[in-house]
Parts: structure tokens; sequence; C-alpha cells
């Protein structure tokens, strides 16, 4: 009889116990990744945006302005709109999904994939350059120097126009770049540390550390790290010959009517080469006041003036222009202009105000960064 009633319920109490697991499974919560930036334009500005708005359609009337613009304070979308085309021959409007090359704002993105490399332990801002190239020819330059323009190198651009040796058929790389210091050796500008001197080859390897410790080229890790982790589905790394044109990529112009060349340096990446949206922009603007990858505390790094030899007004981080104004607050920015294209992008810090501009028409798409800063408020020392 005991043996009977164990026969039976044995295997009740395996059903039960498998139900039970059956049960928790479904009670397991289900993780859902959340765009927490809100693109969306408050209506509460919309006074200010008027304003802002005038400006533009202003410009874009005259024929001063083809681009796109978006302002925001504390979150808030303020403004957001695009003037003009992206092709002038076929008359393709451009939109908000447009997207344009950031020339030189392309280096805040840079700086930043290098702080996330530091962040999680894999380089520190004292690694010497010889040690992720040991045939380099210079010593003595710090990954800080790099990210604060002190290395004293001089600029690969006029290495490259010296030596490469086809310009019109052959794409220069990173890689590339540093084996014509490594075989020319040309002179330095200055000493390490000496003095600051912007220079397009600091943010070039420092695009070329972020793969050699990643083991990823530059627009994988880009990709992998930081555009997918930040739902910034419109950016992207572009190297001329290794990727087809995009439908929202747009063309760069140095008039309306005439366009700008590929340039055969478009293979060399990190002091330009990423492509992006306003909007994108506004979801990475978003992503360093909350301190997504690398932490709010550890991004003010980036924003303390690595200059004793230049102004408060216009100092340099870690791939921003920092404006100090006289009650201590801050403004970084980063402009740039490359091959038909001009960009900025202004943050105030204390204000949380943001201001993003991208313009194909590299004639017609000068505006002061103070001029904008005025148009939003924000007063520039």
């Amino acid at each position: 009889m005991k043996r009977y009633i164990y026969l039976i319920l044995v295997p009740l109490f395996l059903f039960q116990l498998a139900c039970s697991k059956v049960e928790s499974k479904k009670k397991e919560p289900v993780k859902i990744e959340v765009d927490t930036v809100n693109l969306k334009i408050d209506n509460r500005y919309a006074q200010q945006a008027a304003k802002i708005d005038s400006f533009f359609k202003n410009r874009n009337k005259r024929g001063l302005f083809n681009g796109a613009a978006l302002f925001a304070e504390k979150g808030s979308v303020v403004y957001k709109k695009a003037f003009g085309f992206a092709n002038f021959k076929k008359k393709d409007s451009l939109t908000l999904k447009s997207q344009f090359q950031l020339a030189s704002v392309t280096k805040p993105l840079t700086a930043y994939a290098i702080m996330l490399l530091e962040h999680r332990g894999l380089i520190t801002y004292e690694d010497s350059l010889r040690k992720f190239f040991p045939d380099f020819p210079y010593d003595n330059i710090t990954v800080r120097n790099l990210l604060t323009h002190r290395s004293g190198l001089p600029n690969y651009m006029y290495l490259a126009d010296d030596y490469w040796r086809d310009k019109r058929n052959i794409t220069i790389t990173n890689n590339d770049v540093i084996d014509l210091f490594i075989e020319y050796e040309p002179l330095q500008y200055y000493k390490p540390n000496r003095r600051y001197n912007y220079n397009n080859s600091n943010y070039c390897l420092l695009a070329s550390i972020i793969e050699e410790v990643s083991n990823q080229p530059f627009e994988d890790f880009m990709k992998d790290e930081i555009f997918d982790t930040l739902k910034m589905n419109n950016t992207f790394v572009y190297r001329k010959g290794e990727q087809t044109i995009k439908d929202h990529q747009v063309r760069g112009y140095k008039t309306r009517r005439r366009s700008a060349y590929d340039s055969y340096l478009n293979g060399v990446v990190g002091d330009k080469g990423i492509y992006s949206t306003v909007e994108d922009l506004f979801k990475f603007d978003q992503a360093l006041y909350l301190g997504k990858l690398v932490p709010a505390e550890k991004m003010k790094e980036a924003y303390k003036p690595a200059h004793p030899d230049l102004w408060d007004s216009d100092n340099y981080g870690f791939g921003w222009r920092i404006n100090t104004k006289p009650d201590s607050t801050k403004v970084v920015h980063h402009t740039g202009w490359w091959k038909g294209f001009r960009t900025y992008f202004i943050r105030d810090l204390h204000e949380e105000k943001t201001i993003i501009v991208l313009s194909n028409v590299s004639k017609y798409g000068v505006l002061g960064t103070q001029e904008l800063q005025a148009l939003f408020d924000i007063e520039y020392h």
C-alpha cells in the first residue's frame, strides 16, 4: 500500500514542481529598453521658438542658410526644423533625418569614446602614445596631450599632401597616417605639453588608439558601444571607398551650385568622419547630462580648461572648447568645417541649453557662435 501511495505522490509532486517553474518563468519581468529622450517640441517655448524660426527663415530666404537646427532647454526641444536641399541637382529636400558630415564636431564624440575606455580601466590619460604604437617616432606624448591638443605634432593633412602617392585614386587611412609619421618623421611644432596647438593629427591618433584597444574598426566600436546604446540610429562613421552612400546622407556643397569634392583624406576618421542628425546629437547631449556610459561626474574632466596660456573665454578640454563666464559657469562648444559642411554644437552647462546647427553649404553656412547664443539668450563672456 505504501509503495502504491509513493508511486502516485511522486509523479504528482514532480508535476506540481514543473508547473511552478512555468509559472515563475511567466512572472519574470521583461526588460525593455526605453529611449528616454523626448524629441517632441515643447509648446511652452512658442514665443522663443518664433524668434529662432524667424532668424533661420530669413537667412534661408536670402540664400544664407541651408541645413537643420535644433534648440533645447533642460531636456525639452524648443525648436527644430530643416531648410533647403540635401541635393540641389535632384531638389531633394532636407529633413530632420538628414545626415550631415559633422566635421570637427566629431571630436567631442571621439573624446567621449576615449573617456569610455578610461572609465572601463582599459587606458589611462597618462598612457604614452608609444604604448599603443611602439615605432611611433616621437616620445613623451600622452593620451591627455592628444585630447587637449598639446602633443606638438605636425598636421597629418600637410604630411599627406606632401607624400601621399595617388590622391586621386587611393584613399588614405588612419594606419597610413601612422606609417607616414614613422617613415618621414616630420619636425614637431613644439615639444609635448609645451603649449596649445589645435591639430587634426591628435584626434586621428585617438581614433587609432580606440581601434588598437578595442580590436575593432573605429566605426564598429562607435556603433556598437555608443550610437546603438544611445539610440543614435541615424549616426554612422563614413570612410571613403568602404561604404555605400546612405539614403539620408546629404551631399556637401561649397556653394549651392558647386558640390564639394569627396577628398582622399575622407578615409581618416576621429578628427572628422561622423555623419549625424540634429536629433541624434540632442540624444548625445542628453546622455552627457544623464551620465549614460560615462558618469556625469567623470564628464567634468572634459570641461576643465587644460591651457594656462589661453583665456578663460576660449580654452580647450577633452574635445570641447570652453568659455568660463564671470560667475564660473561654463559654455562648452565645438564647431566644424570640412568639404562643404559647417557644424555647430553649443551647450550651456548651467542653464542646460543646447544649440545644434548643421549645414551642407559651407560658403553660406557661416554663423557666429556668439550670434547663435544671443539668439537663445545665452550670455557670452
